[in-house]
């Protein structure tokens, strides 16, 4: 998995390669979730070390910075509610590592944001595996 495509990916590939619903199901969750603790708890420290030790990579640390807050904004009027909201909704530039950025630099603390987060990957799951079915019940 990588940011970008995350669960949204991970799914339909799983069941692209003969997994079974549940094993695609579990193995892309469990996936998906594994880094949104480290990056709640340590993105802002590592950013900080990037910019110290990497100078050349400022500019992209301050577009994920730039992306953060400004898909924060729309978290930060619904905190937790809009935290799951903005997971589960399968859309590009959603999901649950983005969300893990958006709780980390909106000072959301890991035990308020992983709820939120886990039920947001759980609903997007479930509506990607409805969308992987239903496509390939149609062809």
């Amino acid at each position: 998995m990588v940011p970008i495509i995350e669960l949204r990916g991970g799914l339909p590939v799983g069941i692209a390669s003969g997994l079974s619903f549940p094993v695609a199901y579990i193995a892309a969750v469990i996936g998906n979730l594994i880094p949104v603790p480290f990056i709640i708890l340590f993105i802002r420290r590592i950013f900080i070390l990037i910019r110290k030790y990497m100078p050349k990579l400022s500019s992209m640390i301050d577009k994920l910075e730039n992306k953060a807050h400004l898909k924060g904004q729309k978290v930060r009027k619904y905190q937790k509610f809009g935290l799951f909201i903005f997971v589960a909704i399968p859309l590009p530039g959603t999901g649950a590592w983005t969300g893990a950025l958006v709780a980390a630099f909106l000072d959301i603390r890991l035990k308020d944001a992983i709820l939120p987060i886990v039920l947001g990957v759980l609903t997007a799951g479930i509506l990607i595996m409805m969308l992987t079915y239903g496509v390939t019940t149609i062809i």
